[in-house]
């Protein structure tokens, strides 16, 4: 489908948070239009088959649409059925496979440079929102061999992995969950983690399950263990040991994400050293670019766990609202936190 020559709002990232501002857009009379450079809620598509979120419904709802799931929290599917609804219900304008180069100022106006299958393309618009996330772009171990075809910075159907050797470099959240449905499909795992023990962040019911699997000597484990290179048939380590090679169909570096840092600079957006934190207007998430705004987690650097669909699905009312929209927002944030009865 061809894209629209000039649009008064363009909002970059067609997740969660990217849907919620084009929500709140067109309820204030602004058309917006939505590209991703994948499809659809990307993130989510890449989060692990049957992954159960660790929030709770009502806190992934946007433009008050109900999300309704068979437990008590939803899965990636049932969330991924919720957001295309309501991009279908809300009438929204979006296009896929559309990604972001650039951003630059022509008469005044801004000018997105996008690439398409179709070859490069410009899109004039009134207003650009970055709510590109992280999830594209993945940290690497920096070792040799690290961009062999059987490795992947992100999980795949784990199905796939029957029979196979499967190395699992991490200790979060990502790395654990995806060492265990590697496990139940039938692949023999191992999880490789530089720390001694699994980050605390890791989920209360995944903990105890990785570990059990680690006593009975179902899944192997490397803690205190650094990674050295990759060969097509190994992992090779180090740890106090001394170093060891572990053998390797498939490895998953699941180390964690981090912005399109280049692309931001490249925009002109000023980032704070070290961090990479944006620049924004704590008020509009208007960055030092006029006319482009910054919502979600890729305005925060390398602090992405700040931002969640949580909090990052209110930005919109921020970036197209007024104070009392603002103000509201911040107050249906602070009240979902609370435990219930309080």
């Amino acid at each position: 489908m061809q894209l629209p020559n000039e649009v008064e709002a363009l909002i970059v990232g067609a997740g969660p948070i990217g849907i919620a501002c084009a929500i709140s857009a067109r309820r204030r009379g602004i058309e917006p239009l939505l590209i991703d450079a994948g499809p659809l809620a990307h993130s989510i598509v890449r989060y692990p088959v049957g992954m159960t979120f660790f929030t709770t419904p009502e806190r992934l709802e946007i433009g008050d649409h109900p999300l309704t799931c068979s437990g008590a929290k939803a899965t990636r599917e049932e969330a991924l059925k919720y957001y295309r609804g309501v991009v279908r219900t809300e009438g929204l304008a979006f296009r896929t496979g559309v990604g972001l180069t650039d951003i630059s100022r022509v008469d005044g106006q801004l000018v997105a440079s996008v690439s398409t299958s179709h070859g490069a393309a410009t899109i004039r618009a009134g207003r650009i929102v970055l709510a590109t996330g992280y999830f594209d772009h993945a940290n690497r171990l920096e070792v040799p061999g690290e961009s062999l075809p059987h490795v992947s910075h992100w999980f795949v159907e784990p199905h796939t992995l029957a029979g196979l050797d499967v190395v699992v470099v991490g200790g979060k959240n990502s790395a654990v969950e995806s060492a265990l449905q590697a496990w139940r499909a039938g692949a023999r795992v191992t999880l490789v983690h530089r720390g001694e023990t699994l980050g605390s962040s890791v989920k209360y019911w995944l903990r105890p399950d990785l570990e059990n699997r680690i006593r009975a000597g179902e899944i192997g484990a490397r803690f205190g263990a650094t990674v050295t290179a990759i060969t097509p048939e190994a992992v090779e380590i180090v740890h106090a040991g001394g170093p060891e090679s572990l053998p390797a169909d498939r490895v998953f570096p699941l180390i964690g994400y981090h912005p399109d840092f280049a692309l931001l600079e490249r925009i002109g957006i000023a980032l704070e050293p070290g961090t990479g934190r944006a620049v924004v207007d704590p008020d509009t998430l208007e960055s030092s670019v006029p006319g482009v705004h910054l919502a979600g987690s890729v305005a925060t650097g390398r602090k992405i766990s700040e931002v969640f669909i949580e909090n990052g699905r209110l930005d919109g009312e921020k970036i197209f609202g007024d104070a009392r929209s603002r103000a509201q927002a911040e107050a249906r944030y602070a009240s979902s936190l609370r435990p219930k009865g309080e």
